[in-house]
């Protein structure tokens, strides 16, 4: 889209902005109340159809210079072409079809003299006053009267409040408003336009260069996305800023197009839930029926989310190696503005009443985010544990106390099994669940259940931020979603991250004590884990070439078999596993075997299937890995040595086994060619949890 762009000089200090209606800011910054002194020295509208990336980019590069209040034209037009000069080399003519009127664009109001047009020849400069004509020939100087004032006020608070916590696409946000308030989609620009005078909303462009830090490689003409923070971007032509090498997002184009011209409003931050020393009380676990290990946990957790900001490690820090293998492109800066103003009845009193008009809100709203990190928390928990309801309490202490909170997962289906958990465990608070197609997207809730995709439509929305599952698929190695998951918590919100096998860049961490942690060794039902065997045989394939399975494999299988057990085999490809099942099939005929992958349509009828035990054996990939739990199950991974098979893989599947109380020693195989690292590093991890399960006397005594 095109904006428009003006300098403004306010008690001695220039400042350049961006409008989406001038009419707002000629009115906010010109209009003369009785009684009301205009300390405007100056006004130069640069430009009012500018591509919004070039209007982004005059306010973030602008430095006031010596002289300016003298400048004419010609020398604010010099200042535009030096400063625009890498985004006009790329178009034909060096944009001159898109400045077409070139210097004729520039109009100057002076506070002594008015509106003028200065224009210079080699020897004279000449005052004259064709500006004006000029600006009321295009109708931007259309005052806004006093009835229009107070009701434009009133709808930049209903636009503010609907996109707190927001940061929207314009199609996004008429969307949103569409819903939620009708009419107000027709007429957005001049109250979004007060909103940002008064600082309480910010304008960013969809694309912008990357910011460079002291530890970052980024080149000072690279792009990365506002949205999503990706810096894969493409270029085409773009009809609505008349550029022809306008950038968009790759990345998260399933969310709409994110252009260097789309204009990303974003919605001012409401304050974070303050904290005080001291722990939260023990009555909030009382009503949740924790095993002591899991209210040990939940206790440390309490304490973290208690204490005041700055007094726990744990915060997102830039120079962290650990924290820049995981977080390497979501360091992007977030730019925007999100200062909070007290609300007027009219625009002049709005204007006395908010921030200083001279500030940029986005300058303010920088140093509102700079030096405020928000801290993280693990919850190290096994599979099988109960990390849902150690959860609950933590929820209770934000809601309780009037905060927001956010659980975050990566996948769908587990949005839609948590969601009805949620609602009974907090039947009093308003709940919120996002996810592709959700027709729920535009509701506010105290408590919003989301899969992380749906996070990138926030920022610094949320008092506490929970990360379900932050090893998994899609959420592990997707830099976008981390990025997505930083930016919705408040600077001084707190992070709290679920999982069963951390990455090792967290376990370093909370090994180092950079990262408050507490580890949950111990099932709910307090028996250990099942420790896997290796089996050692040929790999899958070669059984498939040969048309046979080993007879030590189809031996422990037939004792899973008749000792009543589920069986889970997971495979590596899902080419294996329609031929597998027909060998199996042969060996076992009176046994009821299938086989489902992330490709089978009937794949959720074949789940519920095997939970009833209609079907026996169930061969897989690891798309059954976690969020699954089926009573008396064993385990069989095949070609566990496999590189696709990584140390929390080869856990979570593991895991399947053993999660019921009638069955809690299930059988876990791992059968291979080799006896790699991976098979190695997690049988370990599995030891050393029973073993500091063991030690703190969690596991049940066991009768002889």
């Amino acid at each position: 889209m095109k904006i428009a762009v003006y300098a403004v000089s306010y008690k001695g200090k220039w400042t350049l902005r961006l409008s989406v209606d001038i009419r707002v800011d000629m009115t906010w910054w010109m209009n003369q109340d009785e009684g009301q002194e205009n300390v405007v020295e100056r006004w130069v509208l640069l430009g009012d159809e500018l591509p919004l990336s070039w209007g982004t980019k005059l306010c973030e590069t602008f430095k006031e210079l010596a002289d300016m209040e003298r400048w004419g034209k010609r020398q604010w037009w010099a200042y535009i072409l030096a400063q625009l000069k890498s985004g006009l080399a790329p178009e034909p003519f060096n944009g001159e079809r898109i400045l077409s009127r070139g210097v004729e664009n520039i109009c100057i109001w002076d506070g002594g003299q008015g509106w003028t047009s200065r224009t210079e020849s080699r020897n004279e400069g000449r005052e004259t006053n064709g500006g004006l004509r000029s600006i009321q020939k295009r109708s931007l100087i259309t005052g806004i009267n006093g009835l229009e004032r107070e009701c434009l006020t009133r709808q930049a608070n209903e636009l503010v409040n609907l996109l707190s916590g927001r940061q929207l696409l314009v199609p996004e946000a008429e969307a949103l408003l569409a819903e939620a308030a009708p009419g107000l989609e027709r007429t957005w620009r001049s109250a979004a336009q007060l909103a940002y005078l008064q600082g309480r909303l910010s304008f960013a462009a969809g694309l912008a260069p990357a910011t460079r830090t002291r530890w970052s490689a980024a080149r000072t003409h690279e792009l990365r996305c506002n949205r999503c923070g990706s810096g894969i971007v493409h270029r085409t032509s773009c009809a609505s800023c008349g550029r022809k090498a306008c950038a968009y997002c790759e990345t998260c184009l399933a969310l709409g197009r994110s252009r260097e011209c789309s204009l990303l409003l974003r919605g001012a931050a409401k304050p974070a839930l303050p904290h005080t020393a001291g722990t939260a009380p023990a009555r909030e676990l009382d009503r949740w029926g924790l095993s002591p290990a899991q209210r040990a946990a939940a206790e440390a957790a309490l304490r973290f989310l208690a204490a005041p900001h700055g007094e726990v490690r744990g915060r997102f820090r830039p120079e962290g190696g650990g924290l820049r293998a995981l977080f390497r492109r979501d360091m992007v800066a977030c730019r925007g503005s999100d200062a909070a103003s007290s609300q007027g009845s009219n625009l002049a009193h709005s204007r006395q009443s908010s921030q200083k008009p001279g500030e940029d809100a986005r300058y303010s709203a920088d140093r509102q985010g700079h030096g405020t990190t928000a801290e993280r928390f693990l919850l190290w928990a096994v599979t099988g544990a109960g990390k849902t309801e150690m959860m609950f309490p933590l929820l209770q202490y934000v809601l309780d106390h009037g905060g927001m909170a956010l659980v975050a997962t990566p996948r769908r289906d587990v949005v839609l099994e948590l969601a009805p958990r949620l609602a009974i465990a907090f039947p009093n608070v308003s709940m919120v669940t996002l996810y592709g197609g959700s027709a729920e997207r535009w509701q506010r809730g105290q408590l919003t259940l989301a899969t992380t995709h749906q996070l990138l439509r926030y920022r610094q929305a949320f008092d506490l931020v929970v990360i379900d599952e932050i090893d998994a698929f899609p959420y592990h190695n997707d830099p976008m979603l981390a990025f997505a998951a930083r930016a919705v918590c408040k600077p001084k919100g707190k992070f709290i991250y679920l999982s069963a096998t951390p990455p090792h860049a967290l376990q370093k961490e909370a090994a180092r004590g950079l990262l408050p942690h507490a580890k949950v060794p111990v099932r709910f039902h307090r028996h250990p884990l099942p420790v896997p065997f290796r089996l050692g045989t040929a790999s899958v394939q070669h059984w498939l070439q040969k048309g046979r399975l080993p007879a030590s494999f189809i031996q422990r299988l037939r004792v899973s078999i008749q000792r009543g057990a589920q069986v889970f085999l997971f495979v590596t490809r899902i080419s294996h596993i329609q031929v597998l099942v027909e060998l199996l099939i042969k060996q076992l005929p009176d046994v009821t075997i299938a086989g489902t992958s992330s490709q089978d349509e009937e794949r959720t009828a074949k789940v519920r299937l095997f939970r009833a035990t209609g079907i026996r054996v169930l061969v897989t990939t690891t798309i059954l890995e976690r969020g699954v739990t089926v009573p008396r199950s064993d385990v069989y991974v095949l070609d566990a040595d496999s590189s696709l098979f990584d140390e929390a893989s080869l856990v979570q599947m593991a895991g399947r086994a053993g999660r019921s109380k009638d069955d809690p020693c299930g059988g876990v195989i791992f059968t291979s060619p080799q006896w790699t690292r991976g098979q190695k590093r997690a049988i370990r991890q599995i030891k050393r949890m029973n073993a500091l399960a063991r030690k703190k006397g969690y596991l049940k005594e066991l009768k002889h």
